[in-house]
């Protein structure tokens, strides 16, 4: 063993622009008496993405983080495996694109984009290449979770939403650890947040196992996959799930959440590892179901 210390080699991160644009703009609507009412209105944007100068896909975002948007995308697509194969993100409103450029140019890229599927949700999604093979290699350790933690957090989700409550039209993820919110993204698809909040993980060399991930969005397969394979293993949702969601939950042993909203809750897997210390006093005062 040589008696030289060991050096720290830093992560060779990708060049990123800084070109986040506001979410919402300001708005003159009218009401039922033909009053003018002064609001905000959520702002949906196109970016096309080009790869190495191969055009992809078109997002439909807010704009408010692109860059983290799209280094998610090519995280969750498994088009680029290693952050350090990214040599620049540019962003770029004026021709609605983002030039993106790898050292090395992308392996298999035809293949990858060869096999393409159009998502469910507003602000639909395009997930590329063959996600379930990777889905099979994901076997997740469950945390145990305690219902009065559950509840702590939609308390503190209550103080986000920033754009949803000034404009409505999106949808809000959270990265969470415990009670702590350490991301909160919205967007026009709960598709778009969660990517970014991946990009996010994927720049801080963040890892999901001990963290809890957030949406306001249903739960489908897509979120699930995508939050499976960024390794953490719990869901919640205010909205419901979808039947393939739930399958590919079980397979995988994510703990799914759902129809959470003040005192209620549906656990439709991964019930054992619940604690329910905060049970409500009687049904009445939980929500009723939806």
């Amino acid at each position: 063993m040589s008696d030289k210390a060991a050096t720290y080699s830093p992560r060779r991160l990708p060049e990123l622009t800084n070109a986040g644009l506001a979410a919402t703009a300001e708005i003159t609507s009218y009401n039922e008496f033909n009053q003018p009412v002064e609001g905000s209105v959520a702002v949906e944007r196109a970016l096309t993405i080009y790869l190495d100068k191969r055009e992809v896909v078109t997002l439909m975002t807010l704009g408010n983080y692109p860059e983290l948007l799209i280094l998610g995308w090519l995280r969750n697509q498994r088009m680029v495996e290693d952050i350090e194969a990214i040599k620049a993100i540019q962003v770029d409103w004026e021709t609605e694109s983002v030039a993106i450029t790898t050292h090395s140019g992308v392996d298999d890229l035809d293949e990858k984009l060869s096999h393409k599927t159009v998502t469910t949700g507003c602000g639909q999604g395009t997930v590329f290449g063959d996600l379930m093979d990777d889905i099979d290699k994901v076997k997740m350790q469950q945390p145990r979770l305690r219902q009065s933690t559950i509840y702590n957090l939609l308390g503190t989700l209550n103080d986000y939403n920033e754009v949803y409550k000034n404009a409505g039209a999106v949808h809000g993820c959270a990265l969470c650890n415990g009670e702590n919110i350490e991301q909160f993204i919205e967007d026009v698809g709960r598709h778009n947040a969660v990517d970014a909040i991946a990009g996010h993980m994927w720049l801080k060399d963040l890892q999901g196992a001990d963290k809890l991930f957030y949406t306001t969005g249903r739960l489908t397969s897509e979120m699930v996959i995508k939050v499976a394979l960024m390794g953490i293993p719990v869901l919640l949702s205010r909205s419901g799930i979808t039947r393939m969601g739930l399958d590919i939950a079980e397979k995988v042993g994510v703990t799914l959440i759902a129809r959470a909203k003040g005192r209620h809750f549906l656990v439709y897997h991964g019930r054992e590892f619940i604690e329910f210390d905060a049970v409500p006093e009687s049904r009445t005062k939980a929500a009723p179901d939806q």
